[in-house]
């Protein structure tokens, strides 16, 4: 009986859609691009969900429902004419809404752009697919005034409405998690959060370390010195760092280092006994009230977990939660 293949690190959902674009276009078939590129409150799809449609097929989703079923239909009106052009459309989602009015009701709004490809387009969209299967780094910008374009990396997500509208990304995964400590329950915790469309980065400073090395489920694994934790974990509005390294030592000095790093989250897995003498040296050494407020610890919900497995899903829904919530997203 042949074994299961072992599993390798998530790709960023958004690229089964440029890759059957792209077959799309090299086998001239009639494909269009719709893509969310704005969403606010209680919306299907958040900013930056694809779908790829031709007249028979679909692949990925811009959020389900009535809403997605109407830009569908849309899509395939437009498919493979070369005369059609990008349409911009604002969707209300109250029924109260004297205009724009989506058909749902749950109170958000979104703008959704249908995007018609034609042969121009292949060598963009393969480029596109090939920095998401290799991470290599890129912005995606969609405009009124230039169409689809490929440029070098930006920082996040901005868009601009109006007839000179304009919208940019990152390519690949919006956000990444540095899980700081390759162990068993890092391993147990890569292997959830490799379900949730993360980059996901396993640092170590144990070079022989098994559960490290034979992770398979990490986008990057490295071996470093803990002291010199800041340089190995890029700062910015998107970075989570979980600190669970083999013990109070070593979490100590991984968080002298990340304690004044500007990142988004912060977490330390321990007992509450450890998190309190952690906290209380820090203190004792100068950290200030503003630098410890910024830990989450211990890390994850409270459901008595207690195994690797239990452990890793707690902090990961506790992840979850800080990632959407509604002031952060975007």
């Amino acid at each position: 009986m042949p074994s299961a293949p072992s599993p390798t690190p998530a790709l960023p959902r958004d690229l089964p859609v440029w890759e059957h674009a792209a077959a799309c276009l090299r086998g001239q078939v009639g494909v269009v691009l719709l893509c969310v590129l704005q969403s606010e409150g209680s919306s299907p799809g958040r900013q930056g969900f694809k779908m790829a449609v031709t007249a028979t097929e679909l692949v990925g989703s811009i959020g389900g429902g009535i809403m997605e079923h109407k830009f569908v239909e849309l899509a395939r009106s437009m498919a493979g004419k070369d005369a059609a052009g990008p349409a911009l459309r604002h969707q209300v989602h109250r029924k109260e809404a004297a205009i724009d009015r989506s058909g749902l009701i749950c109170s958000g709004e979104q703008w959704v752009l249908v995007f018609p490809l034609s042969s121009r387009h292949l060598p963009t969209v393969e480029a596109i697919g090939q920095v998401l299967r290799t991470h290599a780094g890129g912005a995606l910008r969609l405009s009124a005034a230039q169409g689809l374009q490929l440029l070098p990396a930006a920082t996040g997500y901005s868009f601009r409405s109006g007839p000179a509208w304009e919208y940019s990304e990152r390519l690949g995964f919006r956000d990444q998690v540095t899980i700081v400590g390759g162990g068993h329950v890092g391993l147990a915790l890569s292997r959830v959060l490799a379900t949730l469309d993360l980059e996901l980065t396993v640092l170590d400073d144990r070079p022989d370390l098994n559960t490290h090395q034979l992770n398979p489920y990490a986008h990057h694994k490295r071996t470093v010195a803990y002291d010199t934790l800041a340089q190995e974990i890029p700062p910015g509005p998107h970075q989570y760092v979980i600190l669970m390294s083999f013990g109070y030592r070593t979490d100590l000095l991984a968080l002298r280092q990340l304690l004044a790093h500007p990142v988004r989250y912060l977490g330390v897995m321990g007992s509450a006994a450890k998190i309190r003498e952690l906290l209380a040296t820090l203190r004792a050494e100068g950290a200030t009230a503003q630098q410890l407020a910024r830990v989450r610890a211990p890390i994850g919900l409270p459901i008595h977990s207690r195994t690797p497995e239990e452990i890793a899903i707690s902090v990961a829904a506790e992840l979850i939660q800080e990632r959407n919530r509604p002031e952060q997203r975007g």
